[in-house]
């Protein structure tokens, strides 16, 4: 996995993974033809060859990924930051996962593989342990000196059900993160004092990311936005609400950066072309997941004004891992101007894009 080694070849401070850390039900087949005909070959082992159900097969697919010399070369040079989003138990789980009709799984209990996948999770995850109380918590506040402060986020373990996502008001039917975790980011956001302040978030904000259809014929979203370019319904509610106060307390100088949709983006959050338009304008960059699948790009919500400065993606679902189609992200601040600049690369680190911020004032 070579894009390890590019993320390696800049010795950063950290690198931050964006969740999907394992592709735990996704089979590894021996062979897979390409649609040039020809054939990508994979390592197969025993707990890779079928989808994750027990702890042992959750965890070696961490082991897994271990097994590549890149990653382990970039894991003893380069500290980690982690979360998680969906891929470490199955696809787009939630409290309205129903896995009856999928032959793969023997194991259909949800909460029960969430508590195997999250055990194997900490267990390999480069992160300090909360008390007793806390101790599967994955949200977390990460000091990096009067320059950052980096606030990693789970946006998956206090979710509502996925659903068509047009509540018209907050509950726990369209609960994100929660209000418990909504608290604490605005708490911390508001205590910091550092220049710059990310917001390590496992899904993007304004992209159309589908879940299928409900019973009644509608579309089911995953991510926050829900296809309806009015006033914020369902999950979007919790995200005004956070937008807002953060407006109304003037904290400057918050960056979103993601993953999940496995392509690569910058969005400009502009309230001067939203239907929301209670919030401060920022950025959010996307890059990966890395060395899965590529996707995308999607469709844009206008809920909040997002604006796609840059975008790159296959055009195809489910594009093989090729150097076109992988990207990282990589972040520098000057320590004199304290500008901020995103560089967004592929998996010969190359430039694609590059935007240069300067820090505001309150």
């Amino acid at each position: 996995m070579k894009i390890y080694e590019q993320i390696r070849r800049i010795n950063p401070d950290f690198f931050l993974h964006s969740g999907d850390t394992i592709y735990a039900d996704s089979p590894i087949p021996a062979e897979i033809k390409l649609p040039d005909g020809s054939l990508w070959r994979n390592v197969v082992t025993e707990q890779t060859s079928k989808v994750a159900e027990t702890l042992d097969e959750y965890r070696g697919r961490y082991h897994y990924n271990l097994m590549d010399a890149n990653v382990r070369r970039m894991s003893a040079d380069v500290p980690q930051i982690w979360q998680w989003d969906d891929h470490e138990v199955t696809n787009n789980y939630s409290d309205s996962k129903d896995l009856s009709g999928d032959a793969r799984y023997t194991e259909k209990n949800i909460p029960l593989l969430v508590a195997r996948a999250t055990k194997a999770f900490q267990e390999y995850a480069p992160m300090r342990r909360f008390g007793d109380a806390e101790s599967e918590r994955i949200y977390r506040h990460l000091p990096q000196g009067p320059l950052l402060d980096v606030f990693v986020v789970d946006m998956r373990s206090y979710r509502g059900p996925n659903s068509a996502n047009l509540q018209t008001d907050e509950n726990a039917e369209s609960a994100f993160m929660g209000r418990p975790q909504i608290g604490w980011l605005l708490e911390g956001l508001k205590r910091s004092k550092a220049v710059w302040k990310v917001i390590a978030a496992d899904m993007p904000i304004g992209l159309h990311v589908n879940d299928g259809k409900d019973a009644e014929g509608r579309d089911k979203w995953e991510a926050i936005a829900n296809g309806d370019d009015g006033a914020p319904r369902g999950r979007e509610l919790e995200i005004a609400r956070l937008l807002s106060e953060i407006k109304r307390h003037r904290l400057h100088n918050i960056v979103w950066l993601t993953a999940d949709v496995h392509y690569t983006a910058a969005h400009f959050f502009d309230p001067a072309k939203a239907k929301y338009t209670d919030f401060l304008p920022f950025w959010e960059f996307v890059s990966g997941p890395l060395h899965a699948g590529g996707f995308g790009p999607n469709k844009a919500d206008g809920t909040f004004g997002m604006q796609v400065a840059y975008q790159k993606g296959p055009g195809i679902a489910n594009a093989a891992p090729a150097p076109d189609t992988q990207f990282f992200g990589q972040v520098d601040i000057d320590a004199k101007t304290r500008a901020m600049t995103v560089t967004l690369k592929d998996l010969e680190g190359s430039t694609l894009y590059k935007k240069t911020l300067e820090p505001q004032r309150a």
